[in-house]
Formats: structure tokens, sequence, C-alpha cells
């Protein structure tokens, strides 16, 4: 259908907003694609786009608390790029308007409850329509997710076996100085944990297979991949801790993502042990300090994953004292700051019998912002240019909507996919 706007991106004023903005504002020219910004306040929005040096083709207006304004968008761009969040609170109208106009979604969600609710609720209505929703895209679980399906697909090129492990390990290299909260959470993901804990259904997001729709599936998942947070050794003499900011996301999407692999391939889903963390090496004498800051790491999770199975008489005023006196969101690290970082991701996988895979993943800029935005904004070109990805349809993962063999993309945006030989 032809449309004014390949690309929308609606939340422009927001911290990441403003940088996936600024990211398409170079690449979407050199893809031959037209963007447009939308926000609730259009001279802000243009103020604020003008700091990060970000030219849309349009500027548009458009409010969560406005619902003909959120039609009038959707029914002018191809894809919405979403980064209005906390989504639980905001997220369900705006998906619900390019539904109905047969426009594709994506979003940067981390809350797997919301998710689960439009899984639920919405995706036959996606199908129908033919487009792609697709949610948790952002370094959750954007780059996991690929990495994953990566390793699946190779185990069966290579070896016609699929997968019985999955063991996914992120390292960081921070800029140099003291670190910063801002350096870990952002005020939209803070306050985004903080609608997650106020929700009735908050204890789904420990399960492994929340997002998993055949029940018996669903079981084998949760018997054979709980949520890790324990430390545990990693290669290299490397002590993993659970990731952070939180362990609760990248596995129900990457379970998902092979059982909708498998529905795509028609075969019965393969379900494997998935576990991830944040990778911390060193030398050897420096073994028991690693081992202590893991185990902080751990205990922090464990009090997280305590406070969403708590009852609502617990987590509600939990989460109202903490949205008062948490960042707001659209506050982040300045400019400089974001840029002189860099991670890597590894998967080492194992297939049934016994064959290894790794796949890797190294990139540039913060992971958790500005990271972030130009693999949302890539995404996005990649979802607007013709037979880059999947034919999907309906409440997708990153994997299944986009498909790995758009990962060497990617690299436009910082983040470079690989696999060992």
């Amino acid at each position: 259908m032809a449309r004014e706007f390949d690309l929308i991106v609606f939340g422009a004023t927001g911290f990441t907003g403003r940088h996936v903005a600024a990211y398409l504002s170079a690449r979407a020219g050199e893809a031959g694609l037209t963007w447009a910004a939308a926000a609730r306040d259009g001279e802000r929005a243009a103020r604020a786009l003008e700091q990060v040096g970000a030219k849309p083709d349009a500027l548009i207006t458009a409010d969560i608390g406005d619902p003909a304004s959120l039609n009038t968008m959707a029914a002018r761009g191809r894809y919405v790029l979403d980064l209005v969040g906390p989504y639980a609170l905001y997220g369900r109208p705006v998906i619900e308007a390019c539904i109905a106009h047969e426009t594709g979604y994506l979003d940067l969600t981390g809350e797997i409850p919301f998710v689960r609710e439009i899984l639920l609720d919405l995706d036959a209505d996606a199908r129908a329509a033919g487009v792609k929703v697709i949610q948790v895209s952002g370094f959750e679980a954007l780059p996991a997710d690929l990495l994953v399906r990566m390793a699946a697909e190779t185990a069966s090129e290579r070896h016609g076996e699929p997968l019985v492990t999955a063991d996914l390990a992120v390292s960081t290299k921070m800029p140099p100085g003291i670190p910063r909260l801002s350096d870990g959470i952002s005020g939209g993901t803070f306050q985004s944990v903080v609608a997650l804990t106020g929700r009735e259904d908050a204890a789904s997001v420990t399960d492994s297979a929340a997002l998993i729709d055949d029940p018996a599936l669903a079981r084998r998942v949760r018997s054979l991949s709980p949520i890790a947070l324990a430390p545990r050794p990693g290669e290299d003499g490397a002590v993993v801790g659970p990731m952070a900011p939180a362990p609760f996301i990248n596995p129900a999407v990457i379970h998902r993502s092979e059982e909708l692999a498998a529905r795509a391939e028609g075969r019965d889903a393969h379900p494997f042990r998935y576990r991830e963390g944040i990778a911390f090496a060193g030398s050897p004498a420096t073994l028991p300090l690693r081992w202590a800051v893991a185990g902080t790491l751990s205990a922090t999770q464990y009090a997280m994953r305590a406070m969403a199975q708590a009852g609502p008489s617990v987590r509600q005023p939990v989460a109202r004292v903490l949205g008062a006196i948490g960042p707001a969101a659209g506050s982040g690290p300045d400019e400089e700051r974001m840029q002189h970082w860099h991670w890597e991701m590894v998967v080492r996988a194992q297939t049934t019998a016994g064959n290894v895979v790794h796949t890797r993943l190294d990139a540039d800029g913060h992971p958790g912002y500005l990271s972030t935005a130009r693999m949302v904004g890539e995404a996005g070109v990649q979802l607007a240019s013709a037979g880059a990805t999947t034919d999907a349809v309906g409440c997708l993962t990153p994997a299944a909507a986009l498909g790995t063999a758009c990962t060497p993309a990617f690299a436009s945006a910082g983040v470079r996919f690989s696999v060992d030989p």
C-alpha cells in the first residue's frame, strides 16, 4: 500500500527517539526511504531534533491521549517505530491504530507481561491485517535473539541437528572515569520497570515460557530452561553473572522465536536450555573479586524476582514510590559518554550430538542507549526495504520478523554479527 512515509519515528523528542531520528537522518537517504518524526509537541520536536542534527522529511503531531491523531499518523506510514514508553501504559493504542491501518509496528519494550497481553489479544488481528507487530527490539532482545537464531540455523546447516544448549555472555568496555548511575539504566527503562512492578500479572515476567502458545511446549521450556540467576563459570576463566539491567526479558523472546521458526518451517519445535549473563573477565588474582561482583548482581536479581512474584498489596505501593523518586522517562547520559563504549556478545551453542557452534557480535556505543537507537533505526530500514526481511506477519519476535539474512546490514549501526568457521 502506497504511503507518504516508509518510516515514522513516534516519540522523537525522547532520549532514544532523538537518537533513532539522528540515525535515520543519514541512513534513510542511503536506503532511498522517506521518514517522518512524530511527537505530541511539534515545536519541541523541531528543537530536539535540531540538537542532534536530525532532518526528517516531515513532522507529525500525534498524542497518546488523542486517538484520532494516532490513526492519522498510522495511516501515513508503512512502519511506525514507537519510542513512547512505558509501553504497558502507552503502547496498546499505538499498536491498535497500526493494525487498523495495516501499518507495521516496532517498539523496544522489555515489559514481557505487556508483550504477552498483546500476543494474546492482537496476534490474530495483526495476522488478518497482514502486518508485523514487533516488540522487544532494543538491547533486549534484538541482538541476543538474532545471535541464538543464527546459531540454530548454523547447527542445522552444518550438522543437521537442533540445539540442546545455548549460552550467551555479554562483556562491555566502559569509557574512562567513574561509573555513573545513568550508565546502567535510563529514565525510560526505570519507569518501564516501575510500570511492570505494578501490573496484576507481574509474576509472568519470571516465566521463560511466557510467550509460548503451545501449553505442552511451554511446560518443556520451563523444565529445560528456567531463568538462571546464579553466578557460574564462563569461558576462558570468566565469571558470568545474571544479565543486567534484567535477566527476565531475553529468555521468553528467544524461546518464542524457536516456536515461530518451527511453525514457519513446518516442523516440531526443539526446545533447548538457554542461559545468559554478563562475563567478568580478568587475571586469576581478581577471581575472588569477580565472583563477589557477580554474586552481588545475582542477589539484586533474586530480589527483583521476589518483588515480581509478591502480591499486589506489596508491589503496587512500591511501584508508586519508585515512580515518584526515580529518574523520569527521557533522561540519559551525555552524548560524549555514550560514544566511548564497546561491547560484545558470544553465544556458545551445542547440538544433540555434541557439536559446538559459536556466534558473535561486537558493537560500538553504549548498548542500552546509542546501540539500541541505531539498532531500532536499522531494523526499520530493513523492514521498509523490499525483500530484506521475512514474510512472517502477526505478533513477532525480532528474529522471526527480521530473519538472519539481514544481519550484515546492522554493521551500518556499528553492530557486527558473525559466525565462527
